[in-house]
């Protein structure tokens, strides 16, 4: 158990975004076909024991998810109704019609895969059926939605199933300004119940959510919130650096109250989640060339952050003596 008492710097309680502000500030949404993906990729991911394993990434196209997350900007891709019965097996069978075998699959659906308006209940033995010989099978979902239903597909599958978890960060300020309405407990409970059950877990944590708007702090919370993510039992934990772009982080970052990580930052966190040594750290590298202020640096920098995703070791910092050091980056 995690027993470290921690100085808590006080975040100001003013403008605290609600459903209202969120969706009042939105851009539009895009115009999708409820009968396709709007994305899908092939990568590779290291696994547990090392091996390199193909992965196919289905981003399906859905209802939008019921919960409002103020960093959130998945909502663009997603539909104002309930999904149609037998869509996702539709778009399932589309995309990977297109991409190379792969020995795993992830279905990311902008939400909760076992929220029913996004994912019909009566899809699930044909979406099974579509994963026939696939080792492992990751999907997302909010931790207050993980119940039966999680239980009923993974006993369809041939696979293991695994679920990815919104842990976003453990700060107890800032969690409750993030609109997601859950706790760490929430947290915990959900993972105790997915493993109990033979559900793998993975969690997503949050570099730089609004309300923390220091480097160091940034870096630092990200590091505890995946030291409890570890400790709560998950066996992954990815990095997500926070954008703007939804709206109401645009209007958070022109208050003062969310400030965009930084490239170093991010390899500072990365690292720092390694040297635990307590399971499989990745980042997002999605972008990656907004949070650098370096030309001359970013292609090395970004390679090296993809091989240590590839190879869960710390590789050596990248050295920029020409721009890096004049900014006081490196």
């Amino acid at each position: 158990m995690l027993t470290t008492k921690w100085n808590i710097a006080p975040i100001s309680p003013l403008f605290m975004p609600d459903d209202h502000d969120i969706l009042e500030l939105r851009p539009a949404k895009k115009n999708l076909d409820p009968f396709k993906p709007y994305h899908y990729l092939h990568e590779e991911e290291v696994d547990a024991i090392g091996t390199i394993k193909t992965v196919n990434t289905l981003f399906l196209t859905n209802k939008e998810c019921p919960f409002k997350c103020t960093m959130c900007d998945l909502w663009k891709h997603t539909l104002d109704s309930p999904t149609p019965q037998g869509a996702i097996p539709q778009q399932i069978n589309y995309a990977l019609d297109l991409l190379p075998k792969a020995s795993v699959v992830k279905l990311y659906n902008n939400g909760n895969f076992f929220d029913t308006g996004a994912i019909p209940p009566a899809d699930y033995p044909a979406i099974a059926k579509q994963l026939q010989g696939i080792e492992r099978v990751v999907v997302e979902n909010h931790p207050k939605l993980c119940n039966d239903r999680c239980l009923e597909f993974a006993e369809l599958l041939d696979g293991k199933l695994e679920i990815a978890l919104g842990l976003e960060t453990i700060h107890p300020e800032v969690l409750p300004k993030l609109n997601k309405q859950i706790t760490t407990d929430n947290f915990r409970k959900a993972v105790s119940f997915l493993i109990s059950n033979d559900i793998a877990t993975r969690a997503f944590i949050l570099l730089n959510p609004p309300y923390l708007t220091d480097d160091k702090e940034n870096i630092e919370w990200t590091v505890r919130s995946i030291a409890f993510a570890f400790e709560a039992g998950v066996q992954t934990c990815s990095i997500i650096p926070t954008r703007a772009g939804n709206g109401i982080m645009d209007k958070l970052k022109e208050n003062g109250k969310f400030v965009p990580p930084t490239l170093p930052a991010l390899e500072s966190a990365f690292e720092e989640s390694m040297k635990m040594e307590k399971g499989r750290v990745f980042v997002d590298l999605w972008d990656l060339e907004h949070f650098s202020t370096c030309e001359v640096c970013f292609t090395k920098r970004k390679a090296r952050l993809e091989k240590m995703n590839m190879t869960q070791k710390i590789q050596p910092r990248v050295n920029c003596p020409v721009s890096c050091k004049q900014n006081g980056m490196i």
